[in-house]
């Protein structure tokens, strides 16, 4: 589908930050019920597969790779909190929408604390369930709309890379040219562990061999600037690089 196109339900397409469809994974043991939720999850031109119990919801997002997940808790062969578990391991940033029958606070309480997003209780509407995802996906940084045009936006950091200015929670921050380059390229890979290779190659645009001082020494920079002050979004993945991710709050 052409994101610049909305979608046939006439909400604007939202896509991963690259243009390509969002992909969902549904878990629920009813079959009619997950693909009555996938057709209206494809009906927003994103991509949705359905997975009737854990192991082969796991087995299904090694492939897939899903944005977020719509997660029943009561499942015929485990729960959803120790699917999730499993799923963080395949995907620690993946949006996770439970949905259940349950409607106690403790329920709740158990599903955000394993690591849930969001929560919905059956009996739903199609129309929540969408516009729950829509929002999980956009304040993760993981999804965007054609008419976000040239604003990148992770949590509350934004650059517009028409004026090439970059504000966080509304304040200006005042960048180099080498450092507007950093930040935009890990802006653009939001929850991304980004190599010192990858950041060499894209940024300065020559090959790694002894350099990642260069990398290490701009990082170092941008947090100066990015997270002075603040809770911090750059974060070092020991023997990996570098990732950006909104901030805990």
């Amino acid at each position: 589908m052409n994101a610049s196109r909305p979608a046939p339900s006439g909400l604007p397409v939202l896509t991963r930050p690259d243009g390509t469809p969002v992909r969902v994974l549904v878990v629920d043991d009813d079959p009619d019920l997950a693909e009555v939720l996938c057709g209206a999850l494809r009906y927003q031109g994103w991509e949705a597969e359905a997975a009737g119990d854990g192991a082969t919801a796991v087995a299904r997002a090694r492939e897939l790779r899903p944005d977020a997940v719509v997660l029943d808790v009561m499942l015929p062969d485990t729960d959803g909190f120790a699917v999730l578990r499993d799923l963080h391991e395949v995907r620690p940033d993946i949006c996770v929408l439970f949905l259940t029958a349950r409607d106690a606070v403790e329920d709740r309480i158990a599903g955000i604390t394993a690591g849930g997003d969001d929560y919905v209780t059956k009996p739903f509407s199609l129309e929540e369930v969408v516009a729950r995802l829509r929002g999980l996906l956009r304040r993760a940084g993981m999804a965007r709309q054609p008419d976000d045009g040239p604003r990148l936006t992770v949590g509350d950091l934004v650059m517009d890379e028409d004026a090439r200015e970059v504000t966080r929670a509304g304040e200006l921050i005042e960048l180099s040219p080498t450092e507007y380059e950093l930040l935009r390229f890990l802006m653009r890979n939001p929850r991304r562990v980004l190599s010192k290779a990858q950041i060499l190659d894209r940024v300065w645009s020559y090959d790694f061999g002894g350099r990642a001082h260069v990398v290490e020494l701009y990082i170092s920079y941008l947090r100066k600037k990015v997270d002075a002050g603040r809770e911090p979004m750059i974060h070092t993945v020991r023997g990996a690089g570098y990732v950006l991710k909104p901030a805990v709050r």
